[in-house]
């Protein structure tokens, strides 16, 4: 009998409240970045109705306007219209961001501190991180979730065009797949909810987004005459965005992944710098995983390790296969190979990664893998997989 299940993954649109929160947050980071690539950041945001609130810690030599980044990073986003209560030009500001703490900051250093058994730079809290790759989709990664970023950016890119006047920021989308013997075969269903102007009718927004969205971006092949659309499924979103909803940093930690499908360590991404573990090693794991499956080694790979604060190793590397290795492989093979070719001290991770830089604004929307021109999305390592596994 055949293995029959469905898999659902959602993604959000840029306009949706916990997006444009991870934005600011991001828009903070690289702004300190671009100045000052030793930049500590860790910078959480909360937007509602007409206010965006910024907190945490920052030390940066840095000059930044931190009221005008927030507002062209919201600006960016589309929140510009004349019923827009969260309004790029009248969001009220509230700045709480502070220095790093120095008892993180010494862990985080690579110098001697007391109590510190190591002069050499340390993770920047403890922590587990994930990364997974599988072969369903170019980019390696699963095919629920791709589907469903790939709805959210046609759909911004159709509003940003100005082709549809009623479309508006917030957006949701989700993709159910029906997998048999643990290959995609089909779509079951697909949810799009879109914020809209108050004068467009239910029916056009329907008939539009099928035809101009979903057939676009999913395979024909894919869907069939049982597929059920479900669109703006309440009947109406036109309050949206940080009007109908409160947004924080940090949320969307599944969307920002793999759909549910690989597992997640827990930590946010947006608005934290690269000595973060949180980010840096979820985003080394990724690389990892996806040139395992790119080596050849197995079709599905999932590698977890873990830190303790302010020290440079990790307590733990592990790498999974689900029973998908090349014949005559182990995962405790493969978990040898990884650990001679890559190296997780945080460290080496910014500097085999060269993550001292401003280039994370591009991975807030639509998932932060899967995208490609990132570091993490090379496959330049899986020739050395190969060999270290012949040795």
């Amino acid at each position: 009998m055949a293995n029959s299940f469905v898999f659902s993954s959602e993604s959000v649109g840029e306009g949706h409240p916990d997006k444009v929160a991870d934005l600011i947050s991001d828009s903070v980071l690289d702004a300190c970045l671009a100045q000052d690539k030793h930049s500590r950041v860790a910078c959480e945001t909360l937007v509602k109705s007409n206010v965006a609130v910024v907190a945490g810690e920052i030390t940066t030599k840095a000059k930044v306007d931190f009221e005008s980044i927030i507002r062209s990073a919201v600006r960016e986003i589309g929140y510009v219209n004349d019923d827009d209560v969260f309004h790029a030009d009248k969001i009220f500001i509230n700045n709480y961001l502070t220095g790093q703490s120095p008892d993180i900051a010494q862990g985080v250093d690579a110098k001697k501190a007391k109590g510190k058994k190591t002069a050499e730079q340390g993770a920047g809290d403890q922590g587990i991180m994930f990364g997974y790759a599988c072969n369903e989709t170019p980019e390696l990664m699963p095919t629920p979730i791709m589907f469903a970023h790939r709805l959210g950016r046609k759909l911004t890119e159709i509003r940003k065009s100005g082709k549809v006047k009623w479309l508006r920021p917030d957006a949701k989308s989700q993709v159910s797949i029906r997998y048999e013997n643990d290959t995609p075969v089909e779509v079951v269903n697909v949810v799009i909810s879109t914020q809209h102007a108050a004068d467009v009718e239910h029916a056009e927004i329907e008939s539009y987004l099928i035809e101009n969205v979903i057939k676009k971006v999913i395979p024909a092949r894919m869907l069939n005459k049982n597929t059920e659309y479900l669109i703006n499924p309440t009947g109406r979103f036109v309050i949206g965005g940080p009007q109908g909803d409160t947004g924080l940093t940090g949320r969307k930690i599944i969307v920002d992944t793999y759909g549910g499908w690989g597992r997640h360590g827990g930590g946010a991404f947006s608005g934290k710098d690269p000595s973060k573990v949180d980010r840096s090693a979820a985003y080394m794991g990724r690389w990892v995983a996806k040139n395992i499956v790119a080596a050849g080694l197995a079709t599905h790979a999932e590698i977890q390790f873990a830190y303790a604060i302010g020290h440079p190793q990790p307590v733990s590397v592990r790498v999974e296969t689900f029973g998908t290795a090349k014949l005559g492989i182990s995962d405790e093979q493969i978990t040898a190979a990884v650990q001679q070719v890559f190296s997780f001290k945080p460290a080496d991770i910014v500097a085999q990664l060269n993550l001292l830089r401003p280039i994370y604004r591009q991975t807030t929307n639509y998932g932060h893998f899967g995208k490609a021109g990132l570091p993490w999305e090379t496959t330049n390592k899986a020739a050395a997989l190969r060999a270290a596994i012949k040795h």
